[in-house]
């Protein structure tokens, strides 16, 4: 990131809308060696200039590895080694770690992009082909970029994931209203016995997420990782504490006390129209804890800003009965072994039908 000035990368337009895409973000992970050659991500970004001016780029990176992607396809490597192909390296287009849709082909201006959308899709292809390499994979882009790069000759693949939209909301009892009796019910008790155990949620921005708070959180970062078989410590310290100091108006710690000792928390970042869930870890285990700090205080948090929506992470059906809806999130694919990319496509068909069925109706995280 070092080889493009801050200031051009962030006056592109999508940057401001997440700001995992910021060039503070982007470069923390790499001088804090959170991405580098040893992880299996190799910085690669994609930029297309007029003279002096950047007319477009995009956050890429050459993968020696599946790890951090959340598009899986492991499968893939797999079927691709069968046929005597190597899968790796390839060509990865997102955000590392972090399963989130934001723009991927970020623009000076908005109305060039769907004019760039194909040279973007061609400038892949030549990119593997350069490099000799199985593969560019274009990870959690818009909807229309997964379209533009699908119709571009892109392999375009379906995902799910569990997303709150805020219907105009005007307060935590209005989005309950949506809900049957018996999950209303069952969202109170949940609220209510976190309250009974003399537990408080505050959410810290700003000046109020200190050192020791920092501290605190990554501490409950590592608590996660180390308590999942596929936990894997993506982040360190040094990340955590650069990124609270150089991105300090978009991050957000929701944190719980009991009584004035801090128990658990949850790293989130805030964009003008939406919240992003990413970390959340705790030293103690309480009943309805995480439901409290990763669900329903961000839900009522983006009410009371009017935000659009909260984008709580990867994976989840329990998500759903709380009133996240099933979301289709993207992705576009070009492999370049003809044999790997027929097998490809054959699957994502049926995973869309899947998907599909399973997202057609919207009031299913309410019954």
């Amino acid at each position: 990131m070092r080889d493009i000035p801050s200031a051009t990368w962030n006056a592109l337009d999508g940057v401001a809308e997440a700001p995992f895409l910021s060039w503070e973000w982007l470069d923390t992970l790499e001088q804090t060696g959170c991405v580098s050659e040893e992880a299996g991500w190799i910085s690669h970004h994609l930029t297309l200039w007029r003279d002096d001016q950047l007319l477009g780029a995009a956050p890429a990176y050459v993968k020696t590895n599946s790890e951090g992607e959340f598009v899986f396809d492991f499968a893939w490597a797999s079927a691709s080694h069968q046929i005597g192909a190597p899968y790796y390296p390839k060509l990865v287009v997102g955000v590392p770690f972090t399963p989130a849709t934001a723009r991927r082909l970020l623009v000076q201006r908005p109305d060039d992009r769907p004019t760039l959308l194909p040279v973007l899709a061609q400038a892949l292809r030549q990119i593997v082909a350069a490099l000799d390499i199985s593969s560019a994979h274009v990870l959690f882009p818009q909807q229309d970029e997964a379209t533009a790069l699908g119709d571009a000759g892109m392999a375009h693949r379906y995902g799910l994931q569990f997303h709150f939209t805020n219907d105009g909301y005007q307060g935590f009892d209005d989005y309950l209203a949506r809900f049957n009796a018996k999950r209303r019910h069952q969202i109170r008790r949940e609220r209510r016995e976190i309250q009974q155990q003399g537990i408080t949620l505050t959410t810290l921005r700003g000046a109020d997420v200190t050192p020791e708070i920092v501290d605190l959180m990554f501490g409950y970062y590592v608590s996660t990782v180390e308590k999942f078989s596929w936990g894997r410590q993506y982040l360190n310290r040094a990340f955590f504490e650069e990124i609270t100091t150089r991105l300090s108006g978009a991050i957000e710690i929701v944190l719980a006390r009991d009584g004035q000792r801090p128990i658990a928390g949850a790293f989130n970042l805030a964009g003008p129209r939406a919240l992003f869930g990413r970390y959340w870890g705790a030293s103690e285990e309480r009943p309805f804890l995480h439901f409290n700090v990763c669900y329903y205080h961000p839900v009522e948090d983006c009410i009371l800003r009017g935000l659009d929506r909260f984008e709580p992470g990867a994976g989840g059906e329990h998500k759903l009965v709380r009133g996240f809806l099933p979301t289709i999130t993207h992705s576009a694919h070009h492999l370049a072994h003809p044999r790997l990319d027929a097998a490809v496509r054959a699957f994502l068909a049926r995973e869309r039908t899947a998907i599909e069925e399973h997202t057609s109706d919207k009031s299913i995280a309410f019954r």
